[in-house]
């Protein structure tokens, strides 16, 4: 495919791919050291990223099969389509991404002046949230309520979310309460993506 030089762009094309340059460096310097690699996604995660329509991405699978290393790269290119030809311009995108056990934390009833409840407006709002390992952090009450809030708000505005999880949405109700469950499994629905293959980090010990 012919791609069009610098010469070839109009203006508002130039300017665009110029932040879109901008935006992805400041994204690449985000990302985890040992997730840099380049990465190619599976066909099922790139038909998600061109057609997402504000449906949501959940990633599955055993333990060590790349699902992180996956959900980075997914957030890079999700990121990269929002300035492609014909979309509309609405500023750069607002990624958030957090490890369960460090956002329960930071959710906990204790957590000093308030910070709760503006990290759960935060990321309600936010164009697109990365909570990676869901599974790996047993909340109390308190947080999943918190969660409930900070997914049905993101449910009813379709919002798109990147869970990267080792078990299925169905199989979440311990972990974050039934309702809060029940919507991720709606909001992922035909958009669960099992990754497989072998635990790539004893394949890099042995």
């Amino acid at each position: 495919m012919h791609s069009a030089s610098a010469d070839e762009l109009s203006p508002r094309e130039s300017v665009l791919a110029e932040r879109r340059l901008a935006a992805v460096t400041r994204f690449d310097e985000r990302i985890p050291a040992i997730y840099r690699r380049a990465y190619d996604l599976p066909q099922e995660v790139a038909d998600w990223i061109a057609g997402w329509g504000g449906t949501s991405l959940f990633l599955t699978g055993h333990i060590g099969v790349g699902k992180t290393h996956t959900a980075w790269h997914t957030c890079r290119r999700w990121m990269e389509a929002q300035y492609a030809p014909g979309q509309p311009w609405q500023g750069t995108p607002v990624i958030k991404v957090y490890r369960s056990t460090a956002l329960f934390d930071a959710l906990r009833p204790d957590a000093p002046d308030g910070e709760g409840r503006a990290l759960v407006k935060e990321l309600q709002r936010c164009d697109l949230l990365f909570v990676d390992d869901l599974a790996a952090a047993r909340p109390s009450a308190w947080t999943q309520e918190r969660l409930f809030e900070l997914f049905d708000e993101r449910y009813i505005n379709r919002r798109p979310v990147i869970i990267t999880c080792d078990v299925l949405p169905s199989q979440l109700s311990e972990v974050v309460g039934a309702r809060v469950a029940s919507r991720l499994a709606e909001m992922c629905r035909g958009s669960v993506v099992f990754l497989q293959g072998d635990d790539r980090r004893k394949g890099a010990a042995a």
